[in-house]
């Protein structure tokens, strides 16, 4: 039902572990996912701890879905002297194609704990159902 559009996402992964994973608007840095289908919806968790509801911008053009969020230094006050810094700062984008059999006109979001998470309800068209049996005598006609 998804199909992945970033080949290059662990080579990424680990050339930012190498060189730092802050991220800017022309080169964001990916974000963790998980993906599942749940009943007639498929859920997409996107891990972003310590972002602003604020900052997280998410946009559906055609069958794409493209997640953008910025997490920004927390400073408490001026003459702030950090000691230790491991949590990434800047800017992560992830694009998620989503199948003709998922309807993105129904995507709803909601943004919990550091999670974001996308529900796509199954097209109707996509969904199962039952073709029903019409008989005439000895002739049966089959209707879709």
């Amino acid at each position: 039902m998804l199909l992945r559009t970033d080949p290059f996402r662990d080579l990424d992964r680990l050339t930012q572990q190498f060189l730092g994973n802050t991220g800017t608007w022309s080169r964001p840095a990916p974000m963790p996912l998980d993906a599942y289908r749940s009943g007639d919806e498929y859920v997409i968790c996107f891990d972003l701890p310590g972002v602003d509801p604020e900052a997280i911008d998410i946009d559906v053009e055609r069958n794409m879905v493209t997640v953008k969020a910025e997490r920004r230094p927390h400073q408490e006050g001026e003459g702030v002297k950090w000691e230790l810094s491991e949590r990434p700062l800047g800017v992560f984008s992830r694009q998620v194609m989503l199948s003709d059999t998922l309807d993105p006109a129904g995507i709803t979001a909601d943004y919990d704990a550091g999670v974001l998470t996308l529900r796509i309800p199954v097209a109707e068209k996509a969904k199962p159902r039952k073709v029903a049996i019409s008989h005439r005598g000895d002739r049966k006609q089959i209707k879709a």
